[in-house]
């Protein structure tokens, strides 16, 4: 299971955890219905703080395999440059 899906079935669980815990709390339902809101609220900022954060990893993580890449590349193309001018002293 990816990073994504693993914090989305957390904070899914969370918030089931703490709705459930909130309708069955010996309180009026007026209070209730504030606390779930209010949990909700901050599930929701959870979430979406989450998918910021992941969404700069990926993001780094992204720059830094390209960096790789392009520097792999370099080192290829330069492999070939100087076997080819060994090559054609050769021939």
């Amino acid at each position: 299971m990816n990073i994504v899906k693993y914090w989305a079935v957390f904070a899914i669980g969370v918030a089931a955890g703490a709705g459930v815990a909130l309708l069955y709390a010996p309180q009026t339902g007026e209070k209730t219905r504030r606390q779930v809101r209010r949990k909700l609220e901050d599930a929701s900022e959870y979430v979406k703080d989450t998918a910021d954060t992941i969404g700069e990893h990926a993001g780094k993580a992204y720059q830094v395999s390209r960096s790789a890449v392009e520097d792999a590349l370099d080192s290829a193309g330069s492999v070939y440059d100087a076997a080819a001018k060994r090559v054609q002293k050769i021939v």
